[in-house]
């Protein structure tokens, strides 16, 4: 088990190797979101595309290093370009992230994104309604990590303080700030980051803490300065560009729990 200054490091060698390898990450994602989404992974060092076209998005998939599935826009064409997304990213053997939007608020999506979770995503970034919705039950005590071991995945949980468990170990990270909340597509974008850690990162739950600790404390940074939501946008594209091992050493604040076999 790593100690909790040793993850604040090693998200500083995902994020160098992210600068240096420029991994491409395809993002089938939220037709509001796609644009702030590119910007925030440009900003990290990796390679956004974005393509629905049932004719090409095998073609974009099979050439990327990993997988984005946001069902914030539930639409007929995102229904058809995930089913090819997921062939493709599966004959790839390609890690995927699954960001399963507002289930919570429809039983057709929550009914698809239980379908999805039978595909063993890599990741699985939800907040606690959603987890709710997903799993039958509440994100109190072991909830998280039972789901984990049980679909094979990475439950990343995203709150106060955001929960990242593989079901054998858990860790908690209190960084961030309240204007992320307040910004459209920041969620989508968090996602697509921990998207691009997989890219550098074989270990799903070492690259899933190091992409939420450097999207948080990119969000602490940007906040210092912003005026509002809008100033606070573009801040954070900014921090996260120049965000740096000093400063998530200085920033970091994650904790490790003992996880019940």
């Amino acid at each position: 088990m790593h100690a909790p200054f040793e993850l604040a490091d090693i998200a500083a060698d995902v994020l160098a190797r992210l600068r240096e390898r420029a991994p491409r990450v395809h993002c089938v994602t939220n037709s509001v979101a796609q644009q702030y989404t590119a910007n925030m992974l440009l900003a990290a060092g990796a390679v956004p595309s974005m393509t629905l076209a049932p004719e090409e998005i095998g073609h974009f998939v099979r050439g990327a290093d990993a997988l984005l599935i946001n069902l914030g826009t539930f639409d007929a064409e995102r229904r058809a370009a995930v089913a090819a997304a997921l062939a493709a990213a599966e004959a790839g053997q390609k890690p995927w992230v699954l960001d399963p939007v507002f289930i919570e608020r429809s039983a057709p999506r929550a009914e698809f994104a239980r379908e999805l979770i039978a595909h063993r995503p890599a990741v699985v970034r939800l907040n606690h309604a959603e987890f709710a919705s997903l799993s039958g039950g509440g994100a109190a005590a072991d909830a998280p990590q039972r789901f984990a071991q049980a679909a094979v995945t990475v439950v990343a949980l995203t709150g106060d303080a955001d929960v990242v468990t593989d079901g054998d170990r858990r860790a908690e990270i209190a960084n961030g700030d309240a204007l992320m909340g307040l910004v459209t597509a920041m969620g989508c974008a968090g996602s697509a980051l921990v998207a691009a850690a997989l890219a550098v990162e074989a270990d799903a739950w070492l690259a899933t803490v190091a992409a939420l600790t450097a999207f948080g404390v990119a969000g602490e940074v940007a906040a210092e300065s912003a005026r509002g939501p809008g100033t606070f946008a573009v801040a954070i594209i900014d921090a996260l560009y120049h965000l740096d091992r000093a400063t998530l050493r200085e920033r970091a604040r994650i904790s490790l729990a003992e996880v019940s076999s």
